[in-house]
């Protein structure tokens, strides 16, 4: 009978649930060293903690929150953080929720965030991301928020993050994207949510609806106005000029027509 309560007693520290998950110990540990800390803010970051972040729901890790034993979120905004986003977050297989946002990261956006099919918000606004945005995001299929304004991004908005349909929140707004706007993001089903204006806006070569006409082609209205009015005024100048010109050479012919016939008239 002893020997049965000792086992139910151990049963508990045996389920895989309570035991560190070397995954979570991979991604925390490599996102530490891609990370630079310099308000010294991230203090219980060390490889101490990585080896044991959870036990059940509660953690022991600064921005991070647990579930069962695993990283659920990772929270860590308006910190001052610099350096890049480590492609080993991939190994936070159980991240729902992802917020890096308000810092000063560089560089790209990993496509081995693919990897995190349970992912439904991803929050790296307000940093200094350069690259392209991965269309690979279009993997995770339950991304709910895709929030990337004010970075450095550069190049097309990828057509297939059209066809996350949890997807009710997207901005990209404030970067450097170029090229049409992904009808599949702007004229969606009457079943999913439409992004408007505001989710595109602050991208001078980005173009299509629902953005304003006048700038689907980067000119403002006074810049359309003075091209229109500048090439009336330009052929209004040739007009005038041709009308000059034959009336010159009309009137020279009428002379040379004047001089024959008096040439052939007699003298009186």
């Amino acid at each position: 009978m002893m020997g049965l309560w000792t086992h139910l007693l151990l049963l508990p520290l045996l389920l895989p649930g309570c035991l560190s998950d070397p995954s979570d110990e991979l991604c925390l540990t490599h996102l530490s060293e891609s990370l630079e800390d310099p308000a010294k803010l991230l203090q219980n970051w060390t490889k101490s903690t990585f080896a044991n972040p959870c036990s059940g729901f509660t953690s022991y890790l600064q921005g991070a929150t647990c579930n069962n034993g695993r990283i659920y979120k990772l929270s860590l905004t308006n910190l001052f953080l610099r350096g890049s986003l480590s492609p080993f977050l991939s190994n936070c297989t159980n991240l729902q929720t992802l917020d890096l946002s308000s810092n000063f990261l560089t560089g790209p956006i990993p496509s081995d965030l693919q990897y995190l099919v349970n992912l439904a918000v991803l929050n790296l606004s307000s940093n200094h991301l350069t690259g392209q945005i991965p269309p690979q995001l279009t993997l995770c299929a339950y991304l709910n928020v895709i929030d990337l304004h004010d970075n450095l991004l550069s190049g097309l908005i990828p057509q297939q993050l059209g066809l996350l349909v949890r997807l009710s929140a997207f901005d990209v707004s404030n970067n450097r994207l170029s090229g049409p706007i992904p009808s599949s993001l702007a004229n969606r089903s009457v079943n999913l949510p439409r992004f408007n204006a505001s989710s595109f806006q602050g991208n001078k070569d980005l173009y299509g609806y629902p953005l304003p006409p006048f700038k689907n082609k980067g000119l403002s209205v006074m810049a359309i106005v003075g091209i229109g009015l500048g090439s009336g005024f330009a052929s209004l100048v040739l007009s005038f000029t041709g009308v000059c010109i034959w009336l010159k050479v009309t009137e020279r012919k009428i002379a040379l027509e004047e001089g024959k016939i008096s040439q052939l008239m007699p003298d009186y």
